[in-house]
């Protein structure tokens, strides 16, 4: 806990250990409860990082729900998880949230096996509305009786998933409630006087007593019935229409409130008192402001949607400082790249800032596009702009790219369209943990035919890929690249164009070859000089670049030269880089080659500092060595070779 909440005899967040502890609070304790979370998360997060202005947004909501509601034995549902901050703290969990995303700290995210509160784990957008349909429906077939709520913000809904539970989730009349989260939407200027009168009337026990009244006693009518209720639902979806959104959910099946200021407790207590009363599907449409509370989140919600520490005197972001990031280094090549061919065009899924593309958008905005949470869509758009000649750059995070797989098999390499794939945060990506982790795009991927996948070395190399990829178009290129900062090399003016498929070999050797792919070359490369220095080693230190078409040239080369050879990459051992290697080698039968494969583990891993999770994975200098000092070629070597390690293993 913080200093300023222990030594502060009136905080009322020292006291709240449960929802419990604050159920007894009138609304102004509730409002004051809201401003000491704001604090705490406000300070916590200048020191650690974190997703600040979406958790900032729904103080007063999180509150609310569990103030009304009996959570657990209710379940709150969040869509995407950046915004559960309030939530892990008024859980039981207030003591440890200066842990938050720090390695065997609480997650950002949440987690089912962190607490009974959080009903369900969630990393991605648009998934809320259908687990809590799942959740629901188990609810009815054990016979059991309690609220499911989902929390979706609007950005999620422009993801279709989100639809695909609307409509089944309004269309099996369960008990549910979505509260969709308006922070940006185009509806939200549909607010005044008219639509909060509407609402106090829809949300009114009376005015639903009567409409249900009436709906029964029509029911029985034989004549006029029918008429009569067609009548009564034109007129009120027409009254609606004019001044709410809220036909669009009332015709697929939901029960609408709204809209509603999401920051005022006590509307929200009466609003919600109500909704507990409701049975079927029911959503609440509140509007919110992202960052509400701190100035310079409320000014520019989209740097302070997710940051590293800052000055909390005046949010200024603490940069590290070092060497260009690899995703500024692709936004800068692209923009010089798309002013000597105009035919080449972005396109990110709601990550503008967080991909490189900012400057590229005011640049060159006619081609530009920027899809929202939808990254199937992305992909499918890409492949439609590459079969009329352009050359799309589709730019998404390694974890969100699983998300748009079918259309990367059926509309991209199937019809051998030159799409690049921009594959951002590939690899550990640190604090963000599981849900973010980049682990598997290699893997998936490479089963695909006709698919090219590139990972550069360094922020150079990135360049000069990029560049290839542009001028290739026989069938889609995947370049993989890491979050955070680049190595720091001198970057030319100029760029090369790679051969397919040809790797590059950095240090020639006898004794032991280890191929790279990616950055994790420069741990290769401080591995060999160790075996060189201590025990006289000949070690090959080789740059792949290609995961896919594998340099089998130098395979054939490395496998009849070498009797120990190890793979590293930053992906899953399970079927990336290094199984094709295995593959290889057993195909041609090099018996004699001794193979490890080094990446990431066939396991999830969770959220840590990346130096942190490339020593626990195996992936730094050190984890190299350990696994040449276990194999069978350096435990068989001379002693007077290796006893400088065995004595200080015995030691």
């Amino acid at each position: 806990m913080s200093d300023s909440l222990k030594n502060s005899v009136d905080s009322l967040l020292s006291q709240v250990n449960s929802p419990a502890d604050f159920r007894a609070f009138d609304v102004p304790k509730l409002a004051r409860l809201a401003k000491e979370l704001r604090e705490y998360i406000i300070a916590t997060v200048a020191n650690t990082g974190g997703h600040l202005a979406p958790s900032l947004g729904v103080i007063e909501l999180t509150i609310v729900l569990h103030y009304l509601f009996d959570t657990p034995r209710d379940k709150i549902v969040w869509d995407v998880g950046h915004q559960t901050y309030a939530h892990k703290i008024i859980t039981g969990r207030r003591d440890r949230f200066p842990t938050i995303r720090q390695y065997k700290g609480l997650s950002g995210f949440p987690s089912m096996s962190e607490s009974e509160y959080d009903s369900f784990g969630v990393g991605h957008a648009s998934t809320s509305i259908s687990s809590a349909l799942g959740i629901a429906c188990a609810r009815d077939l054990n016979s059991e009786d309690y609220k499911v709520i989902s929390v979706i913000g609007d950005g999620a809904l422009t993801g279709g998933l989100a639809y695909e539970g609307l409509n089944n989730a309004g269309a099996s009349g369960r008990d549910i409630v979505v509260i969709l989260n308006d922070n940006s939407m185009s509806i939200s200027p549909n607010v005044g006087a008219m639509s909060k009168y509407l609402t106090s009337i829809i949300a009114n026990p009376l005015y639903n007593r009567i409409k249900e009244d009436v709906w029964d006693m029509t029911g029985k009518m034989d004549g006029m019935g029918p008429l009569i209720r067609r009548v009564v639902r034109r007129v009120e979806e027409g009254v609606k229409a004019f001044i709410t959104p809220g036909v669009l959910f009332e015709r697929l099946g939901f029960r609408y409130l709204g809209p509603v200021d999401g920051h005022n407790i006590a509307s929200l207590i009466h609003l919600f008192r109500e909704v507990k009363k409701f049975k079927g599907p029911v959503l609440v449409h509140l509007l919110t402001k992202k960052g509400k509370g701190y100035e310079p989140a409320e000014k520019n919600a989209s740097i302070f949607h997710g940051l590293g520490k800052f000055d909390r005197m005046t949010g200024t972001p603490l940069k590290k400082e070092g060497a260009p990031s690899y995703t500024q280094v692709f936004g800068r090549s692209i923009i010089e790249l798309a002013e000597r061919d105009k035919s080449v065009v972005a396109i990110t899924a709601a990550m503008q800032l967080g991909t490189g593309l900012a400057r590229f958008a005011e640049r060159f905005p006619d081609r530009f596009f920027d899809v929202g949470i939808a990254e199937g869509h992305a992909v499918s758009f890409a492949a439609g702009l590459a079969s009329q000649g352009l050359k799309p750059v589709c730019a998404i995070y390694s974890t969100f790219l699983q998300r748009a797989y079918d259309m990367i098999i059926h509309d991209v390499a199937l019809q051998k369209l030159p799409v690049i794939f921009a594959v951002d945060r590939a690899g550990l990506v640190g604090d963000d943990g599981a849900t973010h982790h980049g682990a598997f795009d290699i893997a998936f991927l490479r089963a695909i035919p006709n698919m090219t996948i590139m990972a550069p070395k360094d922020e150079e190399e990135l360049r000069h890929m990029l560049y290839t990829a542009l001028q290739h178009r026989d069938g889609p290129i995947a370049i993989r690249y890491p979050r955070g900062l680049g190595q720091g090399v001198a970057l030319s003016d100029q760029f090369e164009k790679f051969p397919i498929g040809v790797s590059k070999v950095v240090q020639d050797g006898r004794d032991i070859a280890i191929i790279s792919l990616g950055p994790l070359l420069q741990q290769a490369l401080e591995a060999a000089a160790v075996l060189r220095e201590k025990y006289g080693l000949h070690i090959s230190v080789i740059n792949a670049r290609f995961a896919k078409p594998v340099d089998l040239e130098m395979l054939t080369r490395v496998g009849q030269s070498h009797a120990l050879v190890l793979t590293i990459e930053e992906g899953t051992v399970r079927g990336g880089f290094g199984s094709h290697v295995a593959e290889f080698f057993k195909e041609k039968n090099f018996q004699q080659v001794e193979l490890h494969c080094l990446g990431i583990p066939d396991a999830f891993v969770e959220h840590g500092a990346p130096d942190i999770l490339h020593e626990l994975c195996g992936l730094s200098r050190n984890g190299i060595l350990q696994k040449v000092y276990r194999s069978r070629y350096f435990q068989s070597l001379p002693v007077q070779m290796t006893d400088i390690y065995k004595h200080s293993k015995a030691s």
